[in-house]
């Protein structure tokens, strides 16, 4: 199999899929993000909040359609849309106009929602700095699909790259290239919000990984591992200071490991976690200089419902209760359906069977961001899990590698079997 044929193809067909769906996909973060990236363009505060109303609401009102068409009663009622987008466009200018006339003109994203919330979103440039090219030639609605598509691409592309890097035959690469696509990862990174970036970037720290410890590229690999790093703290510095944790912790466990068993730590495994080391420090400090919000911060938002209620005067211990309820749903929640729990553990065991474990094991590690960041934010009612997402990355790569041994090691009849075989054949 050619991968210079297989793996465009596989992108290309992925992207015709998406087609489906050009509108419909946005969040109300969505609109931060876009307007923040008309603003770099050069638009106005009102030029930039009218094309991202028209946009958001333009997919609410595609999307109020698609759901009446297969509505049991009212599939033949009147087409919604054109009220849908009056309602919508009416109740966002409402609340732009409020802000705009109290001065709320700062910062690069439209007024959609108060200073404090906003400041949140002023401090992740990079997924609006990647759309302004996007936004810029192809419109907002054509540009935010586009955009979408070629990072989610790109993510399936990274997987193979990483498979292809620990010596897997093509077959086995495409699968995972194939398993980004078609799990959450796929679906996740379609939504226009940083986690297809987040995705993406965390992919190309674990090639990283892959190309210092079985790809016999050293330089190259951490080059790799600490520009993605840095492209992350750009995206959302909470998941660098994450990534870079869980790789600086994966290196320490793997030393500890080797060293009691009396093998070499190997310089590989030293130089990933000096680089996580230095990813985590680099972050803390270099957000205290900026002033980006703090895990206070983070909190107040979260139980205070993007500040719109009072912040509360015990923020850490009620965090602390709502973790525990959030988990404890959540647990049960993967017991009545235990189909990612499932994925978890094949993908694990693929990663950590073999001569491949250092790998395996910052694999994990990067994987194991997405319980980090889930548990910094425990809302049960966030779609479809997104912010777990990136631990659906362990059974993308972790499957094939599984898969491995029944591709490399046919299975072998015993001796009675084979001479049944040969007589029926005869």
């Amino acid at each position: 199999m050619r991968p210079r044929t297989w793996v465009p193809a596989l992108a290309a067909v992925f992207a015709v899929l998406q087609l489906a769906n050009v509108t419909g996909r946005d969040t109300p973060d969505t609109k931060n993000y876009l307007s923040y990236a008309l603003d770099l363009r050069g638009d106005s505060k009102r030029e930039a909040a009218a094309a991202t109303i028209e946009y958001a609401c333009a997919g609410e009102a595609s999307t109020a359609y698609r759901r009446q068409k297969v509505d049991v009663v009212r599939f033949h009622a009147p087409d919604p849309r054109p009220q849908v987008r009056r309602e919508c466009r009416a109740t966002a200018w409402r609340e732009v106009d409020a802000r705009m006339r109290a001065g709320q003109t700062g910062g690069h994203t439209a007024p959609f929602s108060s200073e404090r919330f906003l400041r949140i979103f002023e401090a992740r440039p990079g997924y609006p700095v990647f759309l302004l090219t996007f936004v810029t030639v192809l419109g907002v609605t054509w540009g935010m699909w586009a955009a979408s598509v070629v990072i989610t691409v790109a993510g399936g592309i990274l997987a193979f790259l990483i498979l292809r890097t620990l010596s897997l035959p093509v077959p086995l690469a495409l699968t995972g290239q194939a398993l980004y696509y078609v799990l959450p990862c796929g679906t996740t990174a379609m939504r226009p919000m940083t986690e297809g970036m987040l995705l993406a970037l965390t992919l190309a720290a674990v090639w990283g990984c892959a190309l210092v410890l079985h790809g016999h590229r050293t330089r190259a690999g951490l080059v790799l591992v600490g520009g993605s790093l840095a492209a992350l703290f750009t995206v959302k510095h909470s998941q660098a200071l994450f990534l870079g944790l869980c790789l600086a912790g994966a290196g320490l466990v793997i030393g500890v490991r080797r060293r009691g068993r009396e093998r070499d730590v190997g310089r590989g495994v030293v130089a990933l976690a000096g680089v996580g080391c230095f990813a985590v420090v680099g972050t803390l400090l270099l957000a205290g200089v900026l002033r980006y919000p703090s895990a206070t911060e983070s909190v107040q938002d979260l139980l205070a419902n993007h500040f719109t209620r009072p912040d509360r005067t015990r923020p850490w211990p009620e965090f602390l209760h709502l973790q525990a309820n959030f988990w404890t749903e959540w647990l049960r929640r993967q017991l009545w359906q235990p189909l990612f729990a499932a994925a978890l553990a094949a993908g694990a065991w693929g990663a950590l069977r073999g001569h491949r474990r250092a790998f395996g094991g910052f694999l994990v590690a990067a994987a194991f961001t997405g319980v980090l960041t889930q548990a910094g934010h425990p809302d049960i009612n966030i779609w479809g899990d997104r912010l777990m997402v990136l631990a659906w990355l362990l059974p993308v790569l972790g499957v094939p590698l599984l898969l491995e041994r029944v591709v490399r090691e046919p299975v072998t009849l015993p001796a009675q079997d084979r001479s049944e075989r040969a007589h029926s054949l005869g």
